[in-house]
């Protein structure tokens, strides 16, 4: 039995960069080695084909929304039933593990019972299929090192937790925008402890356009991450990396190191109105934390 089960939900295989940086981030999980099982969701078009190409089981039956957009709650779920791993984790499909994050799963699976590592990402602008022979961590570290970008600490692109947790998921829309920031939120109120990965985990955001949503803009507006939104009960619980209480370095767990940034983000959530609503004193406040708190985000410590 694989120790973490790794699950996606991919895009159509019909862009062709969109179909490169989905194999090179699939076929990186499938080098994390025999304590890392892999998982497809769902049947959008190539995706049956390049699951028997690369011999990954697939998970074609996803329930979807009236735009046919997967769901968060089914995808969860046909990943928990299909596996048997005391860990499952959640990834984008265009977000390429390095074998680190095998090491610190286990290091706090056996620290904590119940808990959410998430954690910032890395973006890089790849082209080409990546070689997979001996020393390809490596050279992908390099690669980040050189050319790579930390990306702010909003939302997450990854989740790992105990298969136990995570049971009641709304029904929101994959892809877009909130359904991320409320698993954060949610993990918070059920008292699971909310680790930050970043100083332990590179995770490796593939860059792309968005020419695969309508319009070709980002799903931000989209009426889909409205709903998501308010499916989560409101901007108020829409939490970020910012807001976790620990962070893993070195295999230990601690209370992550005070800074400004943060300072602004508690500002910014004690003031976010709890009813959701985008007016009064409270949310103007609120609204100018924020703006100074994402100007600020790229002068964050890089680990």
């Amino acid at each position: 039995m694989a120790f973490l089960t790794i699950f996606s939900a991919p895009k159509p295989f019909t862009n062709p960069h969109i179909a490169t940086i989905q194999t090179n981030a699939i076929l990186s999980w499938k080098h994390l080695g025999h304590d890392v099982e892999v998982l497809l969701v769902g049947n959008e078009p190539g995706l049956e084909e390049f699951a028997i190409e690369h011999k990954i089981k697939l998970l074609p039956d996803v329930r979807r929304n009236e735009k046919g957009t997967p769901l968060v709650s089914s995808i969860f779920k046909l990943a928990r039933s299909e596996s048997q791993s005391p860990v499952l984790t959640y990834v984008n499909a265009d977000i390429i593990l390095l074998p680190e994050i095998t090491t610190a799963a286990k290091q706090v699976n056996e620290l904590l019972s119940e808990y959410l590592v998430i954690g910032q990402r890395w973006d890089l602008d790849v082209h080409n299929r990546l070689d997979f022979s001996s020393g390809w961590d490596k050279r992908m570290k390099e690669e980040v090192a050189n050319r790579g970008r930390l990306h702010p600490p909003a939302g997450s692109d990854y989740f790992i937790y105990p298969r136990t947790i995570f049971r009641d998921i709304p029904d929101f829309a994959i892809g877009r925008a909130g359904w991320d920031n409320w698993m954060i939120y949610y993990a918070r109120q059920k008292n699971w402890t909310v680790i930050d990965g970043t100083p332990s985990i590179m995770v490796i955001h593939q860059d792309h356009d968005y020419s695969h949503l309508s319009g070709g803009k980002p799903h931000y507006n989209l009426d889909e991450s409205r709903n998501n939104t308010a499916m989560a009960g409101g901007s108020a619980n829409l939490y970020m990396v910012l807001d976790c209480q620990k962070q893993l370095r070195d295999g230990k767990i601690y209370a992550p190191q005070m800074n400004f940034i943060r300072l602004l983000r508690r500002g910014e959530v004690w003031l976010t109105p709890a009813n959701g609503k985008r007016q009064g004193w409270r949310w103007s406040v609120a609204r100018y934390l924020r703006r100074w708190r994402r100007r600020l985000s790229g002068s964050l410590p890089k680990q």
